[in-house]
């Protein structure tokens, strides 16, 4: 009789423990598609086999998911969030984010100095926008070594850059204007003169591969991971990184104000700053780690875009402030959209 107590108390405790196993869960909140599997085949893998606890994900595009955001604030979807540093400072202003205490994420130690972004958000890995193009499809001798080159006579109709985001390319005119980001005006004019080498504005990357695969437009203002992606795919697209840098760009993570599972937050955020972690990241997606203890292959660490050391995110990176790309974004997609664009 009492083996019989003994196993009935067992299995009740079974069944009482097993729905709250299966109820432990961190929601992340990220991009679609490639960007989603990269999480879930590197940060997520290493945080579930640390921890058990599974990770679900709530997907979309940057903006709508920003306003899901602020529509459910204070009881949030998410408990991680993964956004462009820009955007994460829009997060950030509207109390979106937690405050991050680094002292419970060891691995941030490691953190490259143009990985801090904010108090409340940091990055998860790096890109850059640059230039890519298909040198079969050029005029003859034809050479591209600056962003300057871009407004070559020979180059007409052969250009696009994204829609959703033009500060890659306002910001470069007005560097060539003798201008800078905060000074953005100064490059209205040479932009403008660059109108007539535009021959489309791509909407995503998969329209951007599509562009330039079929040799539409076979030069691109380009994001490197996709260009990376294009030649995986046997597209013959070089990248090259212009003399004077390429625009970068900073994903990053934060924790959500209102979650009730901050201390899970933590660890992921800090699987996904593990060196290994890091290194299975640039090579998924030929992107910079954002810790400077991360080893990759060498034949990754060469690829023009991929930074490893303190001299190439010096020389080589152009950064646009985050907190001033954020309050300048609208305003920038809509002069690029009624004189770029409209035609």
């Amino acid at each position: 009789m009492k083996r019989h107590i003994i196993s009935a108390m067992a299995v009740a405790a079974a069944l009482l423990a097993g729905p709250a196993q299966a109820q432990e869960k961190l929601v992340v909140s990220t991009w679609g598609g490639s960007f989603r599997d990269l999480i879930a085949e590197t940060i997520a893998k290493k945080f579930t086999a640390d921890t058990g606890v599974a990770v679900e994900y709530i997907t979309g595009g940057t903006i709508d998911r920003l306003n899901k955001a602020k529509l459910a604030k204070g009881a949030p979807e998410s408990d991680i969030t993964f956004t462009t540093s820009h955007v994460g400072w829009l997060y950030a202003n509207d109390g979106l984010y937690e405050q991050l205490d680094l002292s419970k994420i060891p691995n941030a130690s490691h953190l490259v100095e143009q990985a801090k972004i904010s108090p409340y958000h940091i990055g998860s890995w790096a890109y850059v926008y640059t230039i890519g193009y298909r040198p079969d499809l050029l005029p003859k001798g034809a050479k591209i070594e600056s962003w300057a080159d871009l407004w070559k006579p020979e180059f007409k109709g052969m250009l696009a850059s994204p829609d959703f985001d033009p500060s890659h390319i306002m910001v470069v005119s007005a560097m060539l204007s003798g201008g800078d980001a905060a000074t953005w005006e100064k490059g209205q004019a040479k932009l403008l003169e660059l109108k007539p080498n535009f021959k489309a504005f791509y909407t995503n990357d998969a329209n951007s591969q599509q562009l330039l695969s079929t040799g539409e437009t076979p030069i691109q203002v380009l994001l490197s991971m996709n260009g990376y992606y294009m030649k995986s795919q046997g597209v013959p697209v070089e990248i090259i990184i212009p003399k004077e840098g390429a625009v970068l760009g900073v994903d990053t993570m934060a924790v959500m104000a209102g979650t009730k599972k901050s201390e899970l937050a933590y660890k992921f955020i800090n699987a996904a700053l593990d060196p290994d972690v890091q290194a299975a990241i640039a090579e998924f997606k030929k992107g910079s780690p954002v810790v400077d203890n991360a080893k990759l292959k060498p034949e990754t660490a060469a690829l023009p875009g991929v930074f490893t050391t303190p001299e190439q995110w010096k020389s080589q990176a152009i950064i646009i402030d985050h907190k001033l790309r954020a309050e300048k974004t609208g305003e920038w997609r809509k002069w690029f959209a009624e004189n770029m664009i409209a035609r």
